[in-house]
């Protein structure tokens, strides 16, 4: 039967708009409009089967999840087609391919009652076998060359889009070193004296040591976590951000030993190992009903998916870094 409560048409439309979001910076604005409209025209078109055709038996919640994961592999492929080089002519060829693909796994798999880490395990594999076949019979008829036809099958937005994740939680906890001399004034209130700089051990040397470090990160990372000290200290860090050349000013001894002394006190992360970030998604789950994680998770990328599922079943999704999964599994916890 239809699926008659299943709106697809705004959910498509909201998935192409959350796409323009994410498409690559770099990326020409056809190249940009391209993604946009393959992942838009498939997810309508999936929709649109699974809401009408009286011969499947979807409920909206499972044609929902089809729909999305046909959307997240179109915009994920057609990247890397973009990426690899691959002539214009080509791209939707091999885009219907995968879309095809995905739509007769998930029609498949879902039918069986298979479990949803288990289903998008074998749509991962299937949506990479389909890309490489299509770019290697490509190369067979002489469209392409070998070496653009390995340069394509490498290409893969899924892991560098984990990779940036991974690199993003790092910068936010790394300890940065910068070189540098002495004296230094704190910026003062208008008519009041510049401050003199304190002397080396004194807790002002090191909010201006953070301040160094906060002029290396994106100003909202930045204001979140200021959101988190104390406001005299908040606003003695915002006056150090403001000191021209900052870092020459406070000194390379000086920032080293406030670093030192700043990572010896911060609390240990016990999160981190994939048995520990196993059990705090299992917790996670414990404590809703298997709809109510499914609904959670319609909005999440297929690797967060993935994670979960994974981990419901006691293994941990190893694609994912141990720490970028503890980062997941924590806004999981903590957001619904």
């Amino acid at each position: 039967m239809a699926t008659k409560d299943f709106d697809f048409q705004n959910f498509a439309k909201n998935l192409a708009q959350q796409a323009q979001e994410m498409v690559p910076a770099e990326f020409t604005d056809f190249q940009k409009q391209y993604i946009v409209n393959t992942l838009g025209n498939f997810a309508m078109l999936s929709g649109k089967t699974l809401a009408e055709d009286p011969n499947l038996h979807f409920d909206a919640e499972q044609s929902v999840l089809i729909t999305q994961i046909i959307a997240e592999w179109s915009f994920h492929k057609s990247v890397d087609i973009i990426r690899s080089g691959i002539p214009q002519q080509y791209w939707d060829p091999i885009m219907q391919k995968i879309a095809y693909t995905i739509f007769e796994i998930a029609k498949q798999t879902f039918s069986q009652g298979l479990p949803q880490d288990k289903i998008l395990e074998l749509i991962e594999h299937h949506v990479k076998k389909t890309y490489i076949e299509a770019i290697t019979e490509l190369k067979d008829k002489g469209a392409i060359d070998e070496g653009l036809m390995e340069f394509a099958a490498s290409q893969s937005n899924m892991d560098k889009m984990a990779q940036e994740m991974q690199q993003q939680a790092a910068q936010e906890e790394a300890m940065m070193q910068e070189p540098a001399v002495q004296d230094m004034q704190m910026p003062a209130a208008a008519g009041s004296a510049p401050m003199d700089f304190p002397k080396v051990d004194s807790k002002v040397l090191k909010l201006a040591t953070v301040a160094m470090l906060f002029n290396k990160m994106k100003q909202d990372k930045v204001q979140t976590i200021l959101n988190k000290f104390n406001p005299d200290d908040a606003e003695a860090v915002i006056k150090f951000m403001q000191v021209p050349d900052l870092a020459q000013k406070v000194g390379a001894a000086n920032a080293l030993r406030c670093l030192q002394e700043i990572k010896t006190n911060l609390p240990k992360n016990t999160d981190l190992t994939p048995n520990k970030v196993v059990l705090k998604l299992k917790k996670f789950a414990s404590k809703r009903s298997r709809k109510e994680i499914d609904t959670i998770l319609l909005s999440e990328r297929i690797g967060v998916k993935r994670l979960v599922f994974n981990a419901l079943e006691g293994n941990y999704y190893d694609k994912i870094p141990p720490k970028v999964a503890s980062i997941v599994a924590s806004h999981l916890c903590n957001g619904v």
